[in-house]
This record gives C-alpha cells, structure tokens and sequence, in this order.
C-alpha cells in the first residue's frame, strides 16, 4: 500500500481533516501510458517459470522456495514496488500458459503469488484461488470494488472480444474529486458504515481512512447493503446514501478509470486499497431458456504481502483473521 499524501495534524475532534491525495497512486487514465502498467516477460523468464512449475510436476507451490526464479523474480519484486509505491497496478503479459495448459493455470499463479506475498481465502473461503466469470444475460450494474486483500492477482483464462474490458479506476482520484465537489460526502465516507462481515455480523468501517500515514480506500458497497438487511444494523441517513450515490457515480465517470483489454494469459496485479475494479452484478436471472453467454473467465487469487501496513482498527474484521503478529487485509 503506498503513501500518498500522509497527515501532519490531527482532525479536528469528530471531524475528519480532508487534505486532497497526490502522487503516482492518484492517477487519471487520460495521465496513464502502458509503460505505467505493462510488465512483458521476456522469454527467458518465461522459460525459467515453466522449469519451476514442470519441476513441481503439477503441484502448486506453497512457499517461494519451491519454485526458484533467480531472474524473474526480480520482475515481480519490480512488479510488487509498482503496486506498493506506484501506480498501484501492472500487467504481466508474455506467461507461457498456452503451452502449459489450463491445467497448469493454478500452480502457476500460485507460483506467482509466493514470490509476492502470502495468499489467503477469499470472504471466509478456505480456497487460496477462485475462479471468477462476469455474469452475463439478465439486467447487469456495474459498480467498482476493493477486496480486502493487499495484492489482488487475477490469471485472465479467457476474454472474448466482445465482453466488456477490465475497468480500474484510482481510489485517490475519486476522493479528490469528492473533495472538490462535495466536501460534506466526503466527511460522511470517512465516518464508519456497517458492514456485513463474510463470518457473520456487522462491522463499522469507514470508506476512506489513512494507516501508518498511508491512505487507504477501501469501496464494498455490497457489504454495505447487505448490513442494511439485517434488522439490528442502523439504518444508514439520507446523507450517507447521498454519499455512496455519488461515490459510484464519480468513480464511472468518464475520463478517471482506465480500461484494460487483457488477453489469455495475463495476469493482472493490482493494490485494492488504491486502486478498485469494476464488477458486475446481476439484478435478475437470466430467463431460464436463455442461451448461455459470453463471459470472462479468471482465476483471481488474494494475497497479503510483506509491505503490508498495519490497517485501521478493525478493518482486517471483513476477511478471515490473519495469524498473531500479522498485518494487512484478508479475505474479502
């Protein structure tokens, strides 16, 4: 998690001191260039990875040990820096999954992922890595999303030409432009929102907040919303909804997010506490004799890494515990 704009002075009592967000994290796409976010991988690194994963023979590596990559390593530490202190994204283009197989896409994002931090289930699941399709048919919204990881990594399978690309927009952008047009929206996000926890019951946790002087955003509307169906949660005001209204109106607005047109065997990397990806959601069913759509398919797996922050009290509460002495975000 990079720092962007730390605070010097305490809030005034009760209020939130609102300072606007600044360096690499708080990007626009209009500002953005592919050497920002592109990492090829060269056919020599290629080349060491599969030796590691054939040398597994299938299994999935648990530790970075397992699967040594004295050069390509030093792409993915490159590749970590850029998520920590950057821009908070990049794209690995080059992997050999065509050769490798499908059957190979696990043990090799797992083998990714040792070398960049520690995985974790996601949303109390035991599971490291899921596999992830958009819904298609049916009516969709599309609303961007923080998962309560410090490293998301997300193995691209398949993207046909006509599904809509990977959008990511910077969470530092959408604050500031808060900021500029709605200051009183902006303090409510920085007050703590119930949200329902993946282990059952609620936890109150602010939108926006700054850890170890880093600021952090961190956008689960659908926790949210799930909190409000439980009839002891607090009923969130007028104002709070105003405020999470505008939060999704500000973060599909034109102009902020960048739009990705990943291919198999990407993997894209990015800092969900700066930068938010956008989902979909299905408000209906599609109808029942409806022919099966085209969808994207992923692997997407949830790490925590070893610059990871000590985060705001009670944050960690929207994933499954961590060990004693760890910090960071889980699950989610």
């Amino acid at each position: 998690m990079s720092a962007t704009s730390p605070a010097t002075t305490p809030p005034t009592p009760g209020r939130p001191r609102l300072i606007p967000q600044a360096g690499p994290a708080a990007w626009r796409a209009a500002d953005l260039r592919a050497s920002d976010w592109m990492i090829p991988v060269g056919a020599e690194d290629a080349a060491e990875l599969e030796a590691a994963l054939t040398a597994l023979g299938g299994r999935a590596p648990q530790v970075a040990a397992e699967a040594p990559l004295p050069k390509f390593g030093a792409v993915l530490r490159n590749a970590a820096a850029r998520l920590d202190t950057g821009r908070g994204l990049a794209l690995l283009r080059g992997l050999p999954l065509d050769r490798l197989g499908e059957a190979m896409a696990e043990p090799l994002l797992l083998a990714l992922g040792a070398h960049l931090g520690r995985p974790v289930g996601a949303g109390g699941q035991a599971a490291a890595v899921q596999r992830v399709s958009s819904p298609s048919g049916g009516a969709l919204r599309w609303r961007f999303h923080a998962d309560a990881a410090d490293i998301v990594a997300m193995l691209i399978l398949r993207q046909p030409p006509e599904v809509d690309p990977v959008m990511l927009v910077a969470a530092a952008t959408v604050h500031n432009e808060m900021m500029k047009r709605a200051r009183p929206a902006l303090e409510a996000l920085y007050r703590p929102l119930p949200h329902a926890a993946p282990a059952g019951g609620v936890v109150d946790l602010p939108v926006f907040s700054t850890a170890s002087g880093a600021f952090v955003g961190r956008y689960a509307r659908d926790a949210i919303e799930a909190a409000q169906a439980i009839p002891e949660t607090p009923r969130l005001t007028a104002a709070q909804m105003e405020a999470l209204d505008l939060l999704d109106t500000l973060c599909a607005e034109p102009g902020l997010a960048l739009r990705l047109d990943v291919r198999p065997g990407d993997v894209l990397l990015f800092n969900p506490l700066q930068v938010w990806k956008r989902n979909a959601e299905a408000l209906a069913p599609a109808e029942p004799d409806a022919p099966p759509g085209v969808t994207r398919l992923a692997l997407r797996l949830l790490l925590l890494s070893e610059t990871s922050r000590a985060l705001p009290e009670g944050l960690v509460a929207l994933g499954s515990a961590p060990p004693a002495g760890d910090t960071g975000m889980v699950g989610g």
